[in-house]
């Protein structure tokens, strides 16, 4: 009855970081020493040498003075436990719902920000290095009905593609639309592929295109995040209506060109192939880099500089400028033979 109201007492009672340290150390050391001697006397030195130590034991109830003895005896853990864990367990469940309302609060009005004419900043905001980050968490995480995004191949590690299939999937499980672009080339990328695996299961339609594009996102059509330049560094929050429609509109081009990403018909594969080397011709006949070339099509130099040796195999030639020279006589001949039967039709 004594240890049941001792509990009751303790109920509400709650203990900090310090006194959990405290009674982790000398606590313990204090209750072995006690336990250990069967009990010691209410003036023991052990006790009145460590007057803060035996204060929180006793408030934690397991330090039990005997009435009759008068000595200090510990008390059985186990029956003690539950008076000092259980609370603290329900006030972690009461901050972990406080918090939750408190992010859903601050959603709405990040909501009520992004579809606000004039902000501080004004309809385009400049963001850099790890701000483009956080502001793509607060406003993917605040979606409410649709995702479009372009992404190139480049510049996505694993580790930033991980990162983004759990937040996209978190998405797409409330309710979330989305549909994303990537290049031909992703299709050979493993983390990719365990990307779009990832969203596609839980309702994501993925698009893959021939020819390169800039870095594109698009939350609820009210909002647009794009490169600032050629610097990955830097990008632009662009809340604009007009400006957003416009590219939700190049978005849209894009996608009714695009390819399904999970498709492997035969069909499918062997036209991909085809764009991937028409535009590698395409770039050699116009006399682009080679760092150019591979940024385009979304591949590596070295992937690109095989894509190259096996066209100079095709065509014979030895060196690049022989490549590119007789590509460009047989697309020169190709439309001289097209003209020619223009006219004869």
């Amino acid at each position: 009855m004594i240890a049941a109201d001792r509990r009751k007492e303790r109920v509400g009672q709650s203990y900090d970081t310090g006194q959990r340290e405290l009674f982790e150390t000398a606590g313990s050391r204090l209750f072995e020493e006690i336990a250990a001697r069967g009990g010691v006397p209410e003036d023991d030195g052990l006790l009145t040498e460590q007057p803060e130590v035996t204060a929180l034991l006793k408030s934690l109830g397991l330090l039990h003075t005997d009435p009759a003895s008068r000595r200090v005896v510990v008390v059985d853990p186990q029956s003690v436990q539950g008076g000092v864990v259980t609370p603290l367990g329900q006030q972690g469940a009461t901050l972990i719902g406080e918090s939750s309302r408190w992010a859903n609060a601050f959603a709405s009005l990040g909501q009520a920000y992004r579809r606000s004419p004039s902000t501080i900043e004004g309809p385009i905001t400049q963001l850099a290095g790890d701000q483009i980050d956080r502001f793509l968490e607060d406003v993917v995480t605040g979606a409410q009905s649709e995702l479009l995004t372009a992404q190139p191949q480049a510049g996505r590690s694993a580790a930033a593609l991980r990162i983004a299939a759990t937040r996209d999937v978190e998405a797409l499980q409330r309710g979330v639309e989305m549909r994303t672009i990537y290049q031909h080339a992703a299709r050979r990328n493993r983390a990719t592929r365990d990307y779009v695996a990832a969203v596609s299961t839980e309702g994501a339609e993925v698009r893959t295109l021939d020819e390169f594009f800039n870095r594109l996102i698009v939350i609820d059509r009210e909002v647009a995040v794009i490169p600032s330049g050629d610097n990955l560094d830097l990008a632009l929050a662009i809340r604009d209506v007009g400006l957003v429609a416009y590219l939700v509109d190049i978005f849209e081009r894009f996608w009714e060109r695009g390819r399904p990403f999970t498709s492997r018909e035969a069909g499918t594969l062997a036209s991909i192939a085809e764009e991937q080397r028409a535009m590698t011709i395409r770039m050699l006949v116009e006399g682009h880099s080679d760092a150019a070339c591979a940024k385009r099509l979304g591949v590596s130099p070295r992937t690109y500089a095989g894509y190259v040796a096996d066209l100079k195999q095709e065509y014979d030639a030895q060196t690049r400028f022989q490549l590119g020279y007789r590509m460009a006589q047989q697309e020169a001949s190709g439309r001289q033979r097209a003209r020619r039967r223009t006219r004869e039709e």
